[in-house]
């Protein structure tokens, strides 16, 4: 991995710059992943990044994602989202409720310069074909399950057993990190912004710290 070059400043920001310069890749839409373990702040740092996006679409996977489909929701998402972008339309897809266990309402996603795919398993195998960046949440599992379970309480500890054998099952099977173009660290103030696995030369150079 290249030695990181830190530089000053507002990392999400520098980031959001870099994505929007990138060419698209599903369509119009320049679709970005960001996966990690569950509880590693992906939903967070989305949310930050889709802002610095100046309000960029998110597609939550736990909006795919059902107790029955933890993980084989593949060809929904494609058809429901990533196929309708591809072709410049707008997606439209119902998400899930977990408390009730059943689709809601359906929901418009019109393409955007840039979209979020964010969740467990946005970097899988059948989706990296229509990704502009895959980034990773370096945070080790077992440190990420904890925080995950943390917050959300005991009530929730049999789901979590059962996410716990479902998650590995899938990187085992089918692994994200190796193909991350850029690790994302949190830090105690903002985030940090590594070469990943497969980061390209022109990213040697973007790594950033602080917030």
């Amino acid at each position: 991995m290249p030695t990181p070059h830190r530089t000053p400043g507002r990392p999400i920001h520098d980031l959001a710059a870099q994505l929007r310069r990138l060419p698209p890749s599903c369509g119009p839409v320049r679709l970005i992943g960001v996966d990690g373990h569950a509880g590693s702040g992906k939903t967070t740092f989305a949310g930050q990044l889709a802002a610095a996006l100046d309000g960029a679409p998110v597609l939550h996977l736990d909006d795919i994602a059902t107790h029955e489909e933890l993980f084989a929701w593949t060809e929904r998402l494609l058809s429901e989202a990533v196929e309708p972008l591809r072709r410049g339309e707008t997606a439209r897809y119902a998400p899930y409720d977990w408390v009730t266990r059943h689709f809601g309402p359906a929901r418009e996603l019109p393409p955007a310069p840039v979209i979020l795919l964010e969740g467990v398993g946005a970097g899988r195998r059948a989706l990296r074909p229509f990704l502009a960046r895959l980034l990773w949440m370096e945070l080790p599992h077992d440190e990420a399950w904890a925080r995950g379970q943390r917050r959300d309480g005991e009530a929730q500890s049999e789901f979590w057993a059962g996410w716990v054998r479902a998650e590995r099952q899938h990187f085992a099977k089918d692994p994200s990190r190796p193909f991350a173009d850029l690790l994302v660290r949190q830090c105690p103030e903002g985030y940090e912004v590594l070469p990943g696995p497969v980061a390209t030369p022109e990213l040697d150079h973007i790594i950033t710290h602080g917030d």
